[in-house]
């Protein structure tokens, strides 16, 4: 399928998940304030390691083989029985860790130990979060366009009623559940969505570790887990360093803004996972991955820097639509925090070369470099611009990360 018919297609699961994110986003900021806010965020980084963990690193490792493997179904079987047998073997891991030291975990992230049970229903959630990553990497790798996106659509609309209603009668603990639970409810659209799929057999799915399989997962999970630990944990700092200097409230605004560019980069985002990484996994000639990534720049660079400046121009109506008048603050935020997310979107798009090429080495050693290059740009420029200071660094870091990366494809070492 074309850059423009995924993007199409692409875009209503993305309009949906929007509209998704919008309601919830307005409901949390309604019940928990900009102080709830800041913890929910950190519940979250560290949903995404814990999930991460589970196995969740494989899921780019799962789509490139998939697609390169197009014409080869059973070294494709191989890859998905792996991957499947060490997620289920790290969630189970993982969860008993978890439910072990979850009173740790409640006191370090959510203030207090007396909401433990949050982590306890995470670790009962994760096989079936990590199951449902797999199948739909394997949807993605398969480029079955309209059930990734069907699937993504359905599995927002039960996120958000879940959120919506636990926080409505279990306030702050309630959404800090939900958001546990609703990956793992998503399994179920997907199961149904692919249950009459040719190459969606159980059996199949059933058999030992393939030895060249986990071999070539290990370095995709290598990189997963640098990402997973590296970046929640460079966003932990920060929302740290914030809450010490201006308050917990001060991070709640910091979050917000950072949400808000979450939300309108998903169209961004998941084209290129759900068009682009497929595609410069399957490319084996040089001058054609050159040709698709001009494409994409020619298409995606436009669409962001318009975004950008429609939310930068309204950003009053935009807090006063999705938050309260306590967020107002964050206003000051947005035109770094925008200029930053354009540079990100220009740097990814070769990053992602370093995924579809399993470029472990330098993929691992710039994650790490440009994530303390970012808290200590944040530290720095705080001291001298206030608050500010964290979307100017997170700007800067991101142009010197696009310059490292035009330098890497320029040298070859992309390729």
């Amino acid at each position: 399928m074309s850059l423009v018919k995924t993007s199409i297609l692409n875009a209503v699961a993305v309009a949906i998940k929007l509209g998704c994110s919008l309601v919830l986003n307005k409901f949390l900021a309604v019940y928990v304030g900009p102080a709830g806010y800041a913890v929910i965020g950190n519940f979250q980084n560290v949903f995404s390691i814990l999930v991460s963990f589970s196995g969740g690193v494989l899921s780019a490792g799962v789509t490139k083989y998939t697609a390169q493997f197009f014409d080869d179904p059973e070294r494709q079987y191989r890859v998905w029985r792996t991957a499947l047998r060490l997620s289920l073997a790290a969630s189970l891991i993982v969860g008993i860790v978890v439910i072990i030291s979850g009173r740790y975990f409640s006191d370090w992230i959510l203030g207090h130990q007396d909401t433990s049970s949050v982590f306890y229903w995470l670790a009962l959630a994760l096989p079936s979060i990590v199951v449902n990553s797999l199948l739909l990497s394997i949807v993605n790798g398969k480029k079955d366009v309209s059930v990734y996106v069907f699937s993504n659509i359905f599995g927002s609309i039960l996120g958000l009623l879940l959120v919506v209603a636990f926080s409505r009668y279990f306030g702050l603990y309630g959404a800090l559940v939900a958001f546990s639970l609703s990956p793992a409810v998503a399994v179920l659209p997907t199961l149904y969505l692919i249950r009459k799929k040719p190459w969606f057999e159980v059996s199949l799915f059933l058999g030992k570790v393939d030895k060249k399989s986990a071999i070539n997962l290990s370095g995709f999970a290598v990189m997963g887990l640098t990402s997973t630990l590296v970046l929640p944990i460079t966003f932990i700092l920060i929302r740290d360093l914030i809450s010490t200097r201006f308050g917990l409230d001060g991070a709640g605004y910091w979050q917000a803004s950072w949400k808000i560019s979450e939300i309108y980069l998903m169209l961004i985002t998941t084209t290129l996972s759900v068009y682009y990484l497929p595609r410069i996994s399957e490319i084996r000639i040089a001058q054609e991955l050159k040709e698709e990534i001009i494409k994409v720049y020619v298409f995606v660079l436009p669409v962001v820097v318009i975004i950008a400046l429609f939310i930068y121009f309204f950003r009053d109506f935009i807090i006063k639509t999705l938050f309260t008048a306590d967020f107002y603050p964050m206003r000051d935020l947005f035109a770094w925090q925008l200029t930053g997310d354009v540079l990100k979107i220009a740097s990814w798009v070769l990053a992602y070369i370093l995924i579809a090429r399993a470029k472990v080495r330098y993929f691992v050693i710039t994650e790490i470099v440009f994530s303390v290059v970012f808290f200590v740009l944040s530290w720095v420029f705080v001291g001298y611009f206030g608050l500010t200071g964290v979307p100017m660094a997170y700007a800067a870091n991101y142009l010197i990360y696009l310059i490292a990366m035009i330098y890497l494809f320029r040298a070859g070492l992309l390729n």
